[in-house]
């Protein structure tokens, strides 16, 4: 499990040199060590030391992983710092989480409160998914946003609270394919475009009126 999360390290961070520096100087990898060993006393009926765990964890790292929360393989939070995950969170495989982002709950309700979270997401910086629902395989969430309800798989969520603009790579605007990934910064802004749509609306009825009064 160890040499599978390093080797993700490795595939999405081009700042990664060596095997030997994502082990020793990534909270990211530290942190999903540490929920694993917090993970597996929870799961035995020791709650309160696998709180203790996760709370050292998280002075050390930066980033708080709820000892109930599932994990699946290959998980990259890249810096971390700020991260956040409930305890009733699931994420799948091949997630990558940026630093300040918050898989959290919306109130006191018991029972499945906190986001799950498919295949191969993309959890930008800033970004905040917040309740019970699922967030589907290969989307991803641009930075800063506030997710609150559910998305479905193969798409692009962006603004607060979140819309999505990208469905199946359909509606992409100034951008390619292959910038998708990884990218937390060509997004489209969709009150932008709303904005831009409105300018272009007042010139022309500027114009209109000038020819008018003429």
């Amino acid at each position: 499990m160890i040499n599978e999360d390093i080797k993700a390290v490795m595939e999405r961070d081009p700042a990664a040199k060596s095997r030997l520096e994502v082990l020793l100087c990534y909270p990211g990898i530290h942190a999903i060590i540490n929920h694993r060993i917090a993970h597996g006393l929870n799961n035995r009926g020791f709650a309160v030391l696998a709180r203790v765990v996760s709370q050292i964890s998280r002075f050390f790292t930066g980033i708080e992983i709820h000892p109930g929360a599932k994990i699946g393989r290959r998980l990259f939070i890249d810096h971390g710092m700020g991260v956040v995950i409930g305890e009733t969170a699931e994420i799948g495989n091949d997630v990558t989480i940026y630093q300040g982002a918050t898989l959290g709950g919306t109130g006191k309700e018991k029972g499945k409160r906190h986001p799950t979270i498919g295949d191969n997401v993309v959890i930008s910086s800033g970004a905040k998914i917040l309740g019970p629902f699922k967030v589907g395989d290969n989307s991803k969430i641009g930075a800063g946003s506030v997710v609150l309800r559910e998305v479905p798989p193969n798409c692009t969520v962006v603004g607060v609270p979140g819309h999505i603009v990208i469905k199946d790579n359909k509606k992409l605007k100034n951008m390619h394919k292959e910038e998708i990934d990884l990218d937390q910064v060509r997004l489209p802004d969709p009150v932008a475009e709303e904005l831009e749509c409105l300018r272009k609306r007042i010139v022309e009825l500027e114009k209109k009126t000038i020819e008018k009064e003429r």
